[in-house]
């Protein structure tokens, strides 16, 4: 049995980026970088003003100044307008200032009278209310690093340098397969024996999350020669996420239906709580990873070794879940063997086991937004300071 550092650092040795594809930025979202970008177009690109108010001269609008109004400069367009001392240009949010003007006085601490306004505020300094042209980014200023994920925010910096399309890692297509005559579709009637098949869903929806596309799913009985037609049409895609069937039963079969069709098998069994018979492989190009079928087990297994590759593979740099710093509301005590990732909730700084923490109870990772990864033998005290995995 191999510990979890070493089937982590096994499987990412074996992973390699997929070549990088240009996209639009509106499908770019939280997809991957592929390069470095600088700016090229400082932000903000101009002076412009910060309030609807007036530009002014700073040393010719002290307080019950009275200034001539020379024109009017809303956004958009510049008018090329200029400013002297002894006048003001009335200006709006996000102007270009005029020439000559250094301050900007905000509407409300002024006082219309016809052509004419008086300065109230108590004191008027230069750059009050102006946005310096390259204050928030300057030409040559990295805003991207490769690897980086596009958020929103980012996506919105990318568009403000005119950018339409990003070079980013190409999309995984993974194949998704459940196991196990137990397991029925929903909708069915359940006979006496089986159960309702939760890990297709759980799996398509943390593959969607990470940013897969899930080419192929499908569902194989305890059959040997269904199972390596099955795993045969399913390595065609960049991954296989088997869930089931990899521990040491008589029915499970999956190990030998690997062999079968050719793929190795580069580990198995890992020391883990929950997810001990975990198993990664390949053939030829395709990844492949055999999941326990309790769906704890698949759950956390997919967090902790599946999500991380499968970054890889898009480019990500990062590949750990977030983390958070919270403090323990009551004691915990670690397997004797195994790091346990025991489900919870945490909560204004409070992280709380909730449920059962048997690899079967799924109603408590439901309720779960957290782990926490608990050494063996170690024994955690109430009010101790953890750190968890964001899994929300």
């Amino acid at each position: 049995m191999i510990s979890e550092e070493k089937a982590r650092e096994k499987i990412l040795s074996a992973v390699a980026p997929l070549p990088a594809t240009e996209v639009s930025l509106a499908h770019a979202l939280h997809r991957f970088a592929a390069n470095d970008l600088f700016a090229t177009i400082p932000l903000p690109p101009f002076d412009n003003s910060a309030m609807d108010g007036y530009a002014v001269v700073a040393n010719s609008a002290g307080k019950n100044a009275r200034l001539k109004i020379a024109g009017e400069q809303p956004a958009g367009v510049s008018k090329n307008l200029s400013l002297s001392a002894g006048k003001t240009i009335r200006i709006f949010t996000g102007a270009p200032m005029p020439i000559g003007a250094d301050a900007v006085v905000m509407q409300e601490e002024t006082q219309r009278e016809g052509d004419f306004v008086l300065i109230q505020a108590e004191q008027t300094s230069v750059g009050d209310f102006v946005r310096k042209a390259g204050a928030d980014l300057a030409v040559g200023q990295q805003i991207v690093k490769r690897g980086d994920r596009l958020r929103p925010a980012t996506l919105g910096l990318l568009a403000s340098q005119g950018i339409e399309s990003v070079r980013v890692g190409a999309q995984p297509r993974v194949a998704l397969v459940t196991t196990g005559d137990e397991l029925a579709a929903p909708g069915q009637q359940l006979r006496s024996g089986e159960i309702f098949d939760s890990n297709g869903l759980m799996l398509a929806s943390l593959a969607a999350k990470t940013g897969m596309e899930v080419a192929m799913r499908r569902h194989c009985p305890d059959n040997f020669a269904t199972l390596c037609t099955t795993l045969r049409d399913a390595v065609h895609q960049n991954a296989v996420i088997i869930s089931g069937g990899v521990s040491v039963g008589e029915h499970d079969l999956v190990r030998e239906a690997l062999r079968e069709i050719g793929a190795e098998i580069d580990l198995w069994r890992v020391a883990v709580k929950p997810g001990k018979p975990f198993l990664f492989g390949k053939r030829d190009r395709c990844l492949i990873f055999g999941l326990p079928g309790n769906p704890v087990s698949t759950f956390v297994t997919f967090l902790v070794f599946v999500r991380p590759a499968l970054l890889q593979m898009m480019g990500a740099i990062d590949l750990s879940l977030p983390r958070a710093n919270a403090r323990l509301v009551h004691e915990i005590t670690g397997d004797e063997t195994r790091p346990h990732y025991f489900r919870g909730h945490l909560a204004d700084g409070a992280f709380t086991v909730i449920g059962r923490q048997e690899s079967h109870a799924i109603f408590g990772l439901a309720r779960a937004n957290a782990l926490l990864r608990v050494r063996p033998e170690a024994r955690l005290s109430a009010g101790s300071e953890v750190e968890v995995l964001l899994i929300d």
